[in-house]
């Protein structure tokens, strides 16, 4: 973090960290307030190490960072993490579809393990399949590694799939309150609109709006391509989860701290990160604009089984990466140069 955003975070969080002096003692400054939070999500370093470096009481340094976590995440989530609408939409698309060549698509979703120590009388519910213990960070990302939406806090032991699916993002995906665009045909292409599409791995279920790649038994070269295709765009996630260990190192280590105090710093850790990311980040390349068409010709409310739907927007996805209008020179090179 450079001295200038530095400055700009201390002035958005000043009033906040500003406490009365009194006969009794001096109140802590904002700005040293500030440094003790940031030192200690930037390093790691336990309570006990910073109560040397800052001649702290533990308990206080405690106290300072939880309060000043939960203060990043009130003050500054609705300027770096707002609710996208629908335009917003339009250009995370456009991003991706510029950067990873896959068109339509409205971000990369993942979960990424959160190592805790075991909170008492927790059973096996914060355990995950790693074996260790956990809370998920559940992050929709977009092109340029931003955190657009996220779930924190969910037990270690429970399935992305079934914590996406009980999340507030994919409650209002299913019920269409995310004000997506409407569906748009693909660039270049005659076929019918397809709609604006999420692109998971094989821990989620697929849907009109969810996409995952084609089971890995009896692939040809067009669910090949896909695969690939879908791939280069599912790395933004993965990318944006090892940016945020590396330059938060607190992440590097299990949180002693409770799942609650937990939460607060997962929290504050990700919209430092979108705020790093806006205002270290060198500046973002022109994206051309995607073409604007009409909706024809898809069913997006079948009344099939719940699977169908998913099944034919992927199907016109993999038709369409291998087309002349949108297959890339280097594909077939890149999944027979895999293949065993």
């Amino acid at each position: 973090m450079s001295v200038a955003t530095f400055d700009i975070l201390l002035a958005s969080l000043r009033s906040g960290l500003t406490f009365q002096d009194t006969t009794m003692r001096r109140s802590i400054s904002p700005e040293e307030r500030l440094l003790l939070t940031l030192r200690f999500l930037a390093t790691g370093n336990s309570f006990a190490s910073l109560h040397y470096e800052y001649l702290l009481g533990i308990s206080t340094i405690s106290g300072i960072v939880c309060h000043t976590c939960q203060l990043i995440w009130q003050r500054l989530r609705e300027a770096v993490m707002p609710t996208p609408t629908a335009d917003d939409w339009l250009r995370i698309a456009d991003g991706f579809y510029q950067s990873s060549q896959f068109p339509n698509c409205i971000g990369a979703l993942d979960g990424k393990h959160i190592r805790v120590k075991k909170p008492p009388h927790s059973g096996s519910q914060y355990f995950n399949f790693k074996q260790y213990f956990s809370i998920v960070l559940l992050a929709l990302v977009d092109s340029n590694y931003r955190f657009i939406i996220v779930d924190i806090g969910a037990y270690g032991s429970t399935a992305d799939a079934r914590i996406f699916c009980s999340s507030r993002m994919g409650e209002r995906l299913r019920a269409n309150q995310l004000a997506l665009p409407e569906p748009r045909r693909l660039p270049g292409s005659s076929a019918s609109a397809a709609p604006f599409v999420i692109v998971a791995d094989e821990g989620f279920a697929l849907s009109p709006h969810v996409m995952r790649a084609f089971p890995r038994r009896d692939l040809d070269d067009r669910k090949r391509i896909f695969n690939y295709r879908l791939s280069r765009a599912r790395r933004y996630v993965e990318c944006a989860f090892g940016i945020l260990s590396n330059k938060w190192r607190v992440f590097l280590s299990s949180l002693q701290m409770s799942p609650q105090n937990a939460t607060l710093v997962i929290q504050a850790c990700v919209i430092l990160h979108n705020f790093t990311r806006i205002h270290d980040a060198p500046s973002e390349p022109e994206v051309a604009p995607f073409p604007t068409t009409t909706s024809v010709g898809l069913d997006h409310n079948p009344q099939g089984r719940p699977g169908s739907a998913g099944l034919a927007v992927r199907e016109l996805f993999a038709d369409y990466f291998i087309s002349r209008e949108g297959a890339l020179s280097w594909q077939l090179n890149s999944i027979r140069g895999t293949r065993r």
